[in-house]
Order: C-alpha cells, then structure tokens, then sequence
C-alpha cells in the first residue's frame, strides 16, 4: 500500500478481511473521511443510522450502575446513544485518531475517551457491564480476537452489542440494495466527502463478503458468549445481535 495512493485498489477488494495489512488501510480510510463521516452516514441512510442506533441501545437494556465500552466508537455517536440511557460511565475507544477527535470534541462532559485498538484493549477483565460496537466489527484485522476481547472485558451476567450491516435475506431487496451500495452510494459519497481513499468502494465490498447473521452468532458463541439475540432491520439491511455473557 502506497502512502501517496488509495487505501483500497481493485485487488485489495477482491478479499478485503484477508489481507495482511487490513488494519493500516481501515485506519488510513478513517482518518481521511472522519470530518464527513456522519454526514454521509446520516444522507445515505435516510437517516435511518440514528434509528438503528436507539434500537440497539433499547436491546442492550441500560441499567443506572452499567458501565459501557463503545469498541471501535468512531465519531461517537453511538457511545452517545448509551449515554442518552444514563448508565454509570459510557468509555469510548477507537485507533483512527481524526475520528476520535471529532468524538472529543462532540462530547458532552459524560462520556470518556481512549485511543486504542480494539484487538488490544488496554482494559483489565470484567471492567464492563455492556461492550458494544456500531458497523465497526466488520473492519477488524481478527474478527475472532475483538470478540474475545469484548468478552474479556464484560462481567457475568453483561451483554455486548453489535450493529452491523448485513446481506438482505429477500433476493430482490438483496439485488437492489447491492445495486444502490455498489453503484450509486460509493461515487456520490466519495465525491460528498473528497475522499481519494477508496473508503466507500470498500464498504459494499466489506459487507458482500463478511460472515452472515448465523456465522455470526457461531463467532460470538466460540468466543464465549452464551445466549444472543439477533434483530434484522429496515428488510435485513442491518443486524441488531445482543449476546450474553453468562
């Protein structure tokens, strides 16, 4: 991977979970798009991305006295999401540093910030009552270590919470929202927020080829957690999964 160059190229695409440095080029895109990054969000979703957010925060069932960790929290905007619930404490964590200033700078005086890898959380076991991650996991170079590690960090009896898109089930719904995220969504988005990285040719490609809603669940079970609950949303373009650490 070029400095000068694309995060992501035609070959990197081909198999994006797979290459080596995954890690480096999701960090490079991050950082290169985070000023628009909610925006682009919030127009190509329809603003659906805020809907799904409060969905999944209703899921998790925030208590006053939880402690949450957003893994990968990006801009913040789902740490934000819990901190609206009012549990204890709400920490974010994210290793692209330009999102996590714009989370900083955002936050309200309630939430907490730490600059971190999520395959590496600079957290001791059973700090946690709820891990969560909004459209983050799907970018992780080891998707069975951050599991491992959002586990290790809950306590008995916490929950962790994943929001991400999925492959819709209904093979037209299917056809047209990989048209729409193909075609239309990568060249107006990158023209929207001037990114020369590649970032919106990678997300279609990052979901069409991540594990579905059933490997999914079999991941989060070898990782230790016991009962998930899974939620498809808006015709199975998203997944809501809430798993228990028992």
């Amino acid at each position: 991977m070029s400095a000068n160059g694309p995060a992501w190229d035609r070959k990197s695409l081909e198999r994006p979970h797979e290459i080596p440095d995954k890690a480096q080029r999701v960090r490079r895109m991050f950082d290169a798009v985070a000023a628009r990054y909610e925006l682009i969000n919030t127009l190509f979703s329809a603003g659906r991305d805020a809907v799904w957010r409060r969905q999944a925060v209703e899921m998790a069932r925030v208590q006053p006295d939880d402690d949450v960790l957003d893994v990968a929290c990006g801009t913040g905007d789902f740490a934000r999401a819990f901190a609206e619930a009012s549990p204890r404490s709400v920490v974010g964590c994210d290793f692209a540093h330009e999102m996590l200033m714009r989370a900083t700078g955002r936050s309200n005086g309630t939430n907490r910030w730490c600059e971190a890898d999520g395959l590496r959380l600079p957290f001791r076991d059973a700090s946690f009552s709820i891990t969560c991650c909004a459209f983050g996991v799907r970018n992780f170079q080891d998707l069975d270590l951050g599991f491992r590690q959002m586990w290790r960090v809950l306590r008995p009896g916490g929950r962790c919470v994943i929001l991400e898109f999925t492959r819709p089930v209904n093979p037209l719904v299917r056809g047209l929202y990989e048209f729409y995220s193909g075609k239309v969504m990568p060249s107006l988005a990158s023209l929207i927020s001037r990114d020369g990285t590649g970032a919106y040719r990678y997300l279609p490609r990052s979901i069409v080829s991540f594990p579905d809603s059933e490997q999914m669940c079999g991941k989060l079970k070898r990782a230790g957690f016991e009962r998930i609950d899974v939620k498809p949303m808006t015709l199975g373009i998203v997944t809501i999964y809430v798993a228990w650490c028992e």
